[in-house]
């Protein structure tokens, strides 16, 4: 008898022309008899937006959900939503990118029915990606307190830098004078911190980064630590509050709000097919040691 396999699909209600390619998934799960549970929200926007005739075998409205295969249709910003609700279930998610760049939903929408094919047949690899957890001592917020891609400290609105304080395991590292901080995983090293200067870290390396976001200080560069430190962060402000940002989810802190930054006791499992890897999405999304002279030959 063939496996009967779970799945549950996240998507990107912003993308409409990409419609096609969730009635191709829809349809290949619907023809190996998966069970489909759809997020509640996706699901809305399936059939009242694009009236598609969707009939999945349950929705998910919340994080209490089980599956084989958890599956993304967007970009990273969508992928990064799903592993937020997939959280330490330890699901593989697999990401079908629908956006622009995409290095978290690497593949394409054009290799979806080979990528149903290797799940089925069990020919595809599992990359787990580390995720720092945030504490708070002071006023508690609300937000989902992991990020796989990075925690940014900012300030709030137009006025003056913030004064940041950076502690690592106790041991004062330095107080940085700039708009924010990020603290990124390997995985977030393509994303933000790729913008204000910060280097590509390989997965898998076991490492922390601190960026500075437009630092008063030239010398202030960005740093690598080892992912088993516990870093504290306060701040000052001369507005007296300040923005914190996990995985782009951002809520406003007072000062009187102590951070404290370590990984969390989960990795996120990112379903890839065997012929992707790290290096080959750095040279085909960021064209990671293209020769333009070449090209111009």
């Amino acid at each position: 008898m063939a496996e009967r396999l779970k799945f549950a699909l996240f998507g990107n209600i912003y993308q409409a022309k990409k419609s096609a390619s969730v009635k191709q998934l829809i349809s290949l799960l619907a023809a190996r008899d998966a069970e489909l549970y759809i997020d509640t929200d996706f699901y809305t926007y399936l059939s009242q937006e694009l009236h598609f005739d969707v009939c999945p075998t349950g929705l998910i409205s919340d994080s209490d959900f089980q599956a084989d295969i958890a599956v993304s249709m967007g970009g990273d910003g969508t992928f990064l939503a799903a592993a937020s609700r997939v959280g330490s279930k330890d699901i593989p998610i697999l990401g079908i990118n629908m956006g622009r760049l995409g290095f978290l939903a690497d593949v394409s929408p054009e290799e979806i029915n080979e990528c149903i094919d290797d799940i089925y047949n069990h020919t595809y690899k599992i990359d787990e990606r580390s995720v720092i957890e945030v504490k708070y001592e002071g006023p508690e917020l609300s937000g989902y307190p992991y990020a796989l891609n990075e925690v940014a400290v900012l300030k709030r609105d137009n006025s003056s830098m913030i004064s940041i304080r950076v502690e690592v395991n106790g041991e004062f590292l330095a107080t940085y004078q700039a708009d924010g901080l990020i603290i990124n995983t390997p995985t977030g090293s393509t994303g933000y911190a790729l913008s204000v200067g910060g280097p590509i870290i390989v997965p898998q390396s076991g490492t922390f980064c601190i960026t500075p976001v437009a630092s008063h200080s030239l010398n202030a560069r960005p740093i690598t630590l080892r992912d088993q430190v516990e870093l504290t962060l306060s701040v000052e402000s001369r507005n007296h509050n300040f923005l914190v940002a996990i995985d782009g989810r951002s809520e406003a802190c007072t000062e009187a709000t102590r951070l404290i930054l370590r990984r969390a006791p989960y990795n996120i499992k990112v379903l890839q097919r065997k012929n992707h890897s790290f290096y080959s999405t750095l040279r085909e999304k960021l064209m990671w040691g293209t020769d333009p002279r070449e090209e111009s030959c």
